[in-house]
């Protein structure tokens, strides 16, 4: 694919990628890249190496696979931050992480001045009921 033709999300996605497998030495199965407003939340799916998911199965070890990905995505998202600043053309103001060690998702939140509350749902929502209501909407 050239540059011209791929979007901002799909470079930021290419390089969360590459630095999940720069970092973890694991290669996420996909990315999804969501931006709304000045939040930018990024969803590695199948992040996590058979090891670590292993080790998650018991609570001592999610903690511990939790608390690794935390510190590791603190201590070495700085050239992440940069990256995703090349691409937007905007500064990233705070970054975190959270793990999800039963599924093996990552999910990145990064965002200039809000809160992030990330709800991972058991299943897709169909495209359509979206944007024209579901479930509950009068």
């Amino acid at each position: 694919m050239k540059e011209l033709d791929r979007t901002m999300a799909q470079k930021i996605a290419e390089a969360v990628i590459a630095f999940q497998r720069r970092t973890t030495g694991h290669t996420p199965k996909a990315a999804t890249v969501v931006l709304s407003q000045d939040t930018l939340v990024i969803t590695l799916h199948e992040a996590l190496s058979p090891a670590e998911k292993e080790l998650a199965r018991s609570p001592e070890g999610a903690a511990q696979v939790e608390e690794f990905h935390r510190r590791l995505f603190s201590s070495s998202c700085q050239s992440l931050r940069e990256e995703i600043k090349r691409i937007t053309g905007v500064a990233v103001r705070e970054a975190v992480a959270e793990i999800e060690p039963t599924t093996g998702a990552v999910v990145q939140a990064f965002t200039k001045s809000a809160m992030v509350q990330v709800f991972r749902l058991a299943q897709g929502v169909p495209a359509g009921s979206w944007s024209e209501g579901g479930p509950g909407d009068p």
